[in-house]
């Protein structure tokens, strides 16, 4: 610090700042070592660190390791009626979607009224109570109407179970299949319009080919969300013999007083599902994008060498 006179008084100057190259070149030599390790054995670094936390909150926890061993696979044998009604459910969502979307794409006042009223009210009440009313209401109502439609409107759990997943969801993918329609140009109707298609043939053989690369990858995700739904059929009660994996985790906690480490169970249960399904829908995924966009793993790898030889050029540059 040092002092000047002028004009009679006193200024204070202040000490220069220091360097900041030192710490600079701290920083740029951490991103340069960093940008050498493969992205790869970065992310398996976390994934085990996080793993390594879970597993040491799950000693801490005390849990009846013995009783889980004993039951997870009375729980895990609830997956096979956990996928016939996510199949089922999905199959039927896609049907409704794809009559709801080119509803809602049609010039025909009914048919537009009658979608929006669909996905109006499917997306507008909760899945829980749409379970209830159709397992419940639909009875009453076949009474009311008499024969023979108490006994059609009189459904089984799995299929009512089944039946409002299938509405519920399609609602909402009606309109995942309305963008999907979309995104396919005007140029290709107008040229299969000018081949002599009509409308189911421009539809089934240009459109939707078309416009499945934007359809799969949400279908996919709704399809994961719609196997951790069926839990909620549970709520209906189910026979013992086509009870799903949530249903069966709720009994056999409930009767020896496990009702966490049966939860857990499931929770890895579903888990693991979601992590096999979402290994077969990227998968899917990178088949319909070919042609489209370029490879992940390539543009990635690209990335690390351009970050890593970035880093080397400004640590040449601050070096002394």
């Amino acid at each position: 610090m040092t002092t000047s006179t002028e004009g009679g008084g006193e200024r204070i100057t202040p000490p220069p700042l220091p360097p900041v190259q030192h710490k600079r070149s701290r920083r740029e030599s951490f991103e340069l070592r960093s940008a050498r390790v493969p992205f790869r054995l970065k992310l398996a670094a976390v994934w085990a660190v996080i793993l390594g936390l879970l597993v040491a909150l799950f000693a801490a926890a005390g849990f009846d390791t013995a009783w889980m061993r004993e039951h997870a696979g009375f729980i895990a044998k609830g997956i096979t009626w956990t996928l016939i009604i996510a199949v089922l459910a999905i199959a039927l969502a896609c049907v409704l979607a794809l009559l709801g979307a080119l509803g809602r794409l049609s010039s025909n006042a009914i048919a537009v009224g009658v979608t929006g009223f669909y996905t109006s009210f499917f997306r507008g009440t909760p899945l829980i109570v749409q379970l209830f009313l159709i397992y419940l209401a639909l009875p009453q109502i076949g009474i009311a109407l008499g024969d023979p439609w108490a006994d059609w409107l009189t459904l089984d759990v799995i299929t009512a179970g089944v039946l409002a997943l299938g509405l519920n969801y399609g609602a909402y993918m009606t309109e995942i299949f309305r963008a999907g329609i979309q995104s396919v140009g005007h140029g290709q109707s107008e040229a299969a319009e000018a081949l002599g298609m009509t409308y189911v043939q421009k539809m089934r053989r240009i459109v939707l080919p078309q416009a499945l690369r934007v359809i799969v990858p949400p279908t996919g995700n709704e399809f994961i969300a719609m196997m951790k739904d069926t839990a909620l059929v549970s709520f209906l009660g189910t026979s013992i013999d086509q009870m799903e994996i949530f249903r069966r985790a709720q009994l056999v906690g409930r009767a020896d007083f496990r009702n966490l480490e049966a939860l857990l169970i499931a929770a890895l249960v579903y888990w693991g599902l979601t992590t096999i399904f979402q290994y077969f829908q990227l998968r899917l995924e990178r088949r319909l994008s070919k042609g489209y966009v370029r490879g992940t793993a390539g543009v990635a790898v690209q990335g690390q060498r351009r970050a890593a030889a970035a880093a080397e050029r400004k640590a040449h540059e601050h070096s002394p």
